[in-house]
């Protein structure tokens, strides 16, 4: 099965549309949202086409195809106008046979020290938004006394606000690949899992 995931709205009808037609193009079961959807946040600039209520609108005719994690622009004033759940800190997702702990970013994310990582058994992927830039890696870290663990970590990046000079993006997950792309199609990261 295909999924499309993406984080990081932030309240931009004009990437909204864009990333909807993206995901009816793709043909994917369902969609993943990583949090801060409505709402720009007071760090960010005004995306283009800011106007929460027509993402509102645009979101909850297809509610029963998303699934969503809340941001750290999350509030119970957006679960009070959107009509899937929006206010869970995290999800476990069992996709196409892999492990899915997929959350925001700004509590559990993959520092270097691995001092801020969720529970993961080895070989589960973390996936996050919240910092805007696309990751597709696996990553060795310290877990404590000496231990290593093996990890892998997605990023979709960001829909309407991305950072590091990275392209507006999403990421889809086929079969066991999972690719970051842009909203021209073309491939930013990918990686088998």
């Amino acid at each position: 099965m295909k999924y499309f995931f993406a984080s990081d709205i932030h309240g931009s009808a004009f990437y909204c549309e864009k990333m909807l037609k993206a995901f009816f193009d793709s043909k994917a079961e369902k969609l993943i949202l990583l949090g801060d959807i409505l709402y720009h946040g007071p760090r960010n600039d005004l995306p283009e086409e800011y106007a929460p209520k027509k993402v509102i609108s645009m979101l909850n005719p297809i509610r029963d195809r998303i699934y969503a994690v809340r941001g750290n622009c999350e509030a119970e004033v957006d679960q009070m106008v959107l009509d899937f759940p929006v206010l869970a800190d995290y999800a476990v997702l069992y996709l196409n046979g892999i492990s899915f702990y997929a959350t925001h970013g700004h509590v559990y994310n993959a520092s270097e020290n691995g001092q801020n990582l969720p529970p993961l058994s080895e070989n589960d992927v973390l996936i996050h938004g919240h910092t805007h830039i696309p990751v597709a890696e696996r990553m060795t870290l310290e877990t404590g006394e000496g231990k290593k663990r093996e990890i892998t970590v997605l990023n979709p990046g960001s829909v309407s606000i991305p950072k590091g000079g990275f392209p507006n993006s999403y990421a889809i997950l086929e079969d066991r690949k999972f690719s970051i792309m842009d909203f021209e199609g073309n491939i930013i990261k990918s990686i088998e899992l």
